[in-house]
């Protein structure tokens, strides 16, 4: 009678085995990342979802941008998708905590109290300018007051020089010269509550800010025909010393890097000057801000993810890998090239408030960025442009 297997039959078997198994290890891995795809989705619907259900409850208005707090809280309390992050401030993994107190000058997302999402980088917006240019010029300091600013635009302009490269083809590289007229005249106060509809754009406030504006335009300090151009041909100019400067986000920094321009010697940074001293200081910019869904079925492994996100290491490689600034304020700063290391050292001790079209409604920042379009076309009807903007602000806030 047969007690057992032979060595052989147990090889065959063995083999068969192996081979059912290589067979069908890549079916179920497929399977499975499948179903996390079709989870990824399902959670994008969720957001969608949750988009389209807030402008249904608003006047067929999405979510305002304020700043990452305001959007992220409408969606929030509107569909509850997003979770609370509260509870990984005090998170441990591999030794390591959240860093939300070390995040330097960028807001974190919260509503009531609670955090439902926090930033992993940002750019900030300032004048980058050529240094051979100014030279040129005979400028060696930059200046830091109005009247020291003007005077450095007029020794430009006698050189032959543009002080300013602007591309607003498409609009919105023009917002940021409105941002900053009004946060340095009228105050950061204001420019909120102008985002937010609180304030009109026939105010003085805004007048002033466009006067302004129409007189830096009049002056020739700009290269002409900026409605040309987009950002990178204003980068160009700027770079072939046409222009000295352009105000423009730090992510210009990765477009002359690409194309060969060395920080330090090809380019600089300077922040926008003060205009009245009375006047607090603010840098604009945005901001890239991480959220967990509420739903997620991995809420440890989540919150690990996140927390690796914003290690100082890891934060390194993604400013480095975006061309932008770590949200971690004990980021190793040798990994900013000069210029960079500047910004960053700006943003570390300066408020910070979103751009214009990520601080109001999409459909107010669509009417902004057409009256800024039209200011450098023909800055002398301003004031028709603001009460055109206003009719936009009146449809939008329901004034």
């Amino acid at each position: 009678m047969r007690k057992g297997f032979t060595l052989i039959e147990l090889l065959v078997v063995i083999a068969i085995i192996a081979i059912l198994a290589a067979i069908l290890f890549p079916v179920f891995g497929k399977a499975r990342e499948k179903a996390r795809q079709t989870q990824c989705l399902s959670n994008q619907r969720q957001l969608a979802l949750a988009v389209a259900l807030y402008a249904q409850d608003n006047n067929e208005m999405f979510p305002p941008a304020i700043t990452p707090t305001t959007w992220i809280a409408s969606l929030a309390v509107s569909s509850k998708v997003l979770k609370c992050l509260d509870d990984a401030t005090s998170y441990q993994t591999a030794g390591t905590s959240y860093i939300y107190t070390g995040v330097a000058g960028l807001p974190l997302a919260t509503y009531n109290g609670k955090i439902y999402a926090v930033p992993m980088n940002a750019h900030i917006v300032g004048f980058f300018y050529n240094p051979k240019a100014m030279a040129k010029a005979g400028i060696t300091t930059m200046p830091t007051t109005w009247t020291d600013f003007l005077a450095m635009c007029d020794k430009l302009k006698a050189a032959g020089i543009a002080p300013f490269a602007l591309g607003s083809k498409n609009q919105w590289p023009a917002q940021y010269w409105f941002d900053y007229l009004v946060s340095r005249t009228a105050g950061p106060d204001y420019r909120t509550q102008l985002m937010l509809g609180k304030a009109a754009y026939t105010d003085p406030q805004v007048g002033k800010a466009l006067e302004t504006w129409k007189m830096l335009i009049d002056k020739g300090y700009f290269y002409k025909n900026a409605n040309a151009y987009d950002w990178t041909d204003a980068a160009d100019q700027v770079a072939k010393g046409d222009a000295a400067m352009t105000l423009m986000g730090t992510w210009i920094t990765g477009y002359w890097d690409g194309k060969g321009l060395k920080a330090g010697t090809d380019y600089e940074f300077m922040p926008f000057p003060s205009i009245d001293p009375a006047i607090p200081m603010v840098v604009h910019g945005s901001i890239d801000a991480r959220t967990i869904p509420a739903d997620t079925h991995n809420k440890d492994g989540a919150l690990a993810l996140l927390a690796w996100f914003l290690k100082p290491e890891s934060q390194a490689v993604w400013a480095k890998g975006q061309g932008a600034l770590a949200a971690n304020k004990n980021t190793d700063p040798s990994i900013y090239n000069p210029v960079m290391k500047e910004a960053a050292d700006y943003l570390a001790k300066t408020n910070f408030l979103s751009g214009y079209d990520l601080s109001t409604t999409p459909p107010m920042a669509v009417g902004g960025l057409n009256m800024f379009a039209l200011m450098m076309n023909d800055p002398s009807k301003y004031q028709d442009y603001m009460k055109q903007t206003e009719d936009v602000a009146k449809q939008v806030f329901k004034k």
